[in-house]
């Protein structure tokens, strides 16, 4: 097969006026080309007109003659190689593993262990996605919070309430990110995800992907428990024996009560999120190695889309281009440095809380992103040095300090502040042009007051440089709102080569372990971690130690 690429054609295109300039690119008759395939599509709007960009697999006759006639010339010959799980199958006798949490690295670590049969059993805290999005709309609508249901508990992760991102920039040479995106268009993606440069699967898309995920998994002898928490983990000499789980009674109508149990278990997978702070709390008391880490912080401003679409595709731009998304980043004063995350084109603020009086926001999009409004986290790095403390959890209290703040500032609802009087250090009292897209009550509040007057500052200084970079940026009734505290895991649960923990038997896995950052590289981890199971299975089975459960 021969890639083609740089293939540059006008926004109205046909599949015909593709084959065509690939041909040209090739310097052979259009009707040689027996078979087309796009690779990947971006959009290049460095210069105007905008136009699109193709890599396309081209088929044809006698093709390692051609690509060694033109090899030079954006044209190379190819041999694309499928993903392969390396094994081994689940031995005969074999401990079902325990995966915690169903965020991307739980499902795709599950899927890969079911996929091998080894009949994984999956734990979530929350609820299933269909049932998931039922209680937050309730939060949204009512503020009231289920405490293990919502933006970041449930099936599919806090990425499920997301604009659900899936580029990377994780080195993939075995084909892992590949596969993940393959996997989602059999569950029902659209199939573009597997071209586009920066592929995104909005709320209303992700929710049916991760319960066909979950049912390809059941099929194949794996298990599902929902409502059940991980409380203990049961350690003996160094290695993993058992867990405590606590399980929400299901239909409290008939008089089901919560129970506890205790279940055997030799392979462990923590999978746990971001936000587990309960378990992370669990995971120190219980001395397994962590170690505090980076993450950054921040408001979520908003502008109008269509302000963003003609900076970046410029004015009179073709209407079937999609919402533009924009990626920023300004040094500021006190070496630090400000930038956009999870930039949202066409999407919502929503408040992402999952603890009583505290108030986290975080940015959504559906498919079509179609919404009025762009909004994207504007957030600063915050360092191990700035929690004022060394004890591993630190990271985790600084997060919450900024979320009380927040939650006073707005009152239990999102505070709101125009970018003017943030800069002002003064409190909103009217809307400029720009009407707030937010997913929840949102409350005029003191939004700068959130955070130490450094970061203040450097979030002012920040977002006004990037009036350089995009025109209309650091207008005064673009709309702040608080706080974006949750971008990344504020600890890392330490794990080897093997990718298991000092503790024997437990694996580390994902964005809330501290090892992925998006949906598709979490996924990504997953896969590892599930080949990483299945080594320490086949090791075990050769030294004759596995156990049926």
């Amino acid at each position: 097969m021969i890639r083609v690429s740089q293939l540059k054609l006008p926004v109205a295109h046909s599949l015909e006026d593709l084959k065509i300039q690939a041909a040209k690119e090739l310097k052979v008759p259009p009707g040689r080309i027996k078979n087309l395939t796009v690779s990947r599509k971006s959009i290049d709007a460095r210069k105007k007109p905008v136009v699109y960009v193709y890599t396309v697999d081209v088929e044809l006759a006698e093709e390692k003659k051609l690509a060694g006639r033109l090899h030079g010339r954006n044209i190379s010959l190819v041999r694309p190689k499928a993903y392969q799980f390396p094994g081994p199958e689940a031995p005969q006798e074999v401990m079902r593993p325990v995966i915690v949490g169903t965020g991307p690295a739980g499902l795709f670590c599950g899927l890969m262990l079911a996929k091998a049969g080894y009949r994984p059993l999956l734990l979530e805290r929350g609820e299933t996605a269909r049932a998931r999005k039922k209680t937050v709309d309730r939060f949204w609508a009512t503020g009231e919070l289920a405490a293990d249901s919502n933006v970041q508990f449930g099936e599919g992760g806090a990425g499920t309430f997301s604009d659900g991102k899936l580029n990377t920039l994780v080195k993939d040479p075995k084909g892992r990110g590949r596969f993940v995106l393959e996997t989602f268009v059999r569950a029902g993606a659209p199939e573009e995800i597997l071209w586009w440069n920066k592929p995104h699967l909005g709320t209303d898309v992700l929710i049916g992907v991760v319960e066909q995920i979950r049912r390809e998994i059941i099929s194949l002898g794996g298990e599902f428990r929902f409502e059940t928490r991980l409380t203990d983990i049961d350690i003996q000499d160094g290695a993993v024996q058992g867990i405590q789980i606590h399980m929400r009674g299901q239909g409290e109508r008939k008089g089901q009560r919560d129970t506890e149990e205790y279940l055997p278990c030799r392979t462990l997978v923590l999978a746990i999120g971001h936000s587990a702070r309960d378990t992370f709390a669990m995971l120190a008391e219980k001395g397994i190695p962590m170690e505090q880490k980076a993450f950054a912080v921040g408001v979520r401003i908003e502008h109008p889309q269509e302000l963003i679409n003609e900076s970046q595709y410029g004015k009179g731009y073709p209407g079937e281009l999609p919402a533009a998304a924009y990626k920023l980043t300004r040094k500021v004063s006190g070496e630090r440095g400000v930038y956009s995350f999870c930039m949202c084109p066409g999407g919502y603020v929503v408040n992402a809380s999952s603890e009583p009086e505290m108030l986290a926001v975080n940015g959504m999009s559906y498919q079509a992103r179609d919404g009025r409004s762009a909004n994207s986290a504007m957030i600063v790095t915050v360092r191990p040095e700035d929690f004022g403390s060394k004890d591993v959890l630190a990271g985790v209290e600084f997060q919450r300090k900024l979320e009380r703040a927040a939650y006073r500032a707005g009152q239990g609802r999102v505070p709101v502040q125009l970018l003017a009087d943030f800069q002002k250090n003064q409190r909103s009292s009217a809307l400029g042009e720009i009407e707030p897209c937010i997913k929840g009550a949102w409350e005029f509040g003191d939004v700068r007051g959130i955070f130490p007057e450094g970061l203040s500052a450097a979030l002012t200084e920040g977002i006004l440089g990037c009036e350089q970079i995009l025109p209309g940026f650091s207008r005064g009734d673009a709309v702040l709102s608080g706080v974006e505290s949750r971008t990344s895991s504020p600890v890392r649960i330490l794990r080897g080569e093997t990718m298991e923990s000092p503790v024997r038997g437990l694996y580390p896995c994902g964005e809330g372990a501290g090892y992925a950052g998006g949906i598709t590289s979490a996924a990504m981890d997953g896969i590892k971690t599930a080949e990483a199971v299945a080594a320490g299975c086949g090791m075990c089975q050769n030294l004759g130690i596995l156990k049926r459960s």
